[in-house]
């Protein structure tokens, strides 16, 4: 199974960015979660959300800046970044997880997509 993330970018402080995650057929109709990954740090994740009924999940430090959301047409997750600070900067991964509700924790993803770097720097 392929999973394209793309999106990153350099960006300043305060400012957006959309990251797209697309997979083949229903794969992204999974649990389908952003983790990432900054230097000399373990990989987090970021959001998350459930193949049973939709629901969410962000990390703190994200609540009320990220958004994400699934769009089954296009076999596309996104996640929308709002109000970016220079600690998001990280590897993004986008990736499906086993079962159908969300989880954080890397040890539940099923399938990898590759990594989009996003800096976010004045």
């Amino acid at each position: 199974v392929q999973l394209q993330a793309s999106g990153g970018g350099l960006v300043q402080p305060g400012e957006s960015v959309r990251l797209s995650c697309v997979g083949p057929g229903f794969t992204l109709e999974n649990t389908v979660g952003w983790f990432r990954q900054a230097p000399g740090k373990e990989r987090e994740g970021v959001s998350c959300i459930s193949k049973s009924d939709d629901t969410t999940y962000y990390v703190d430090d994200t609540k009320g800046r990220f958004t994400i959301s699934r769009d089954k047409s296009k076999n596309s997750v996104y996640l929308q970044m709002n109000s970016l600070k220079p600690e998001d900067t990280a590897v993004y991964f986008c990736a499906t997880l086993r079962g159908a509700y969300c989880s954080g924790d890397p040890h539940f993803v099923y399938t990898w997509g590759q990594g989009t770097q996003v800096t976010v720097s004045s």
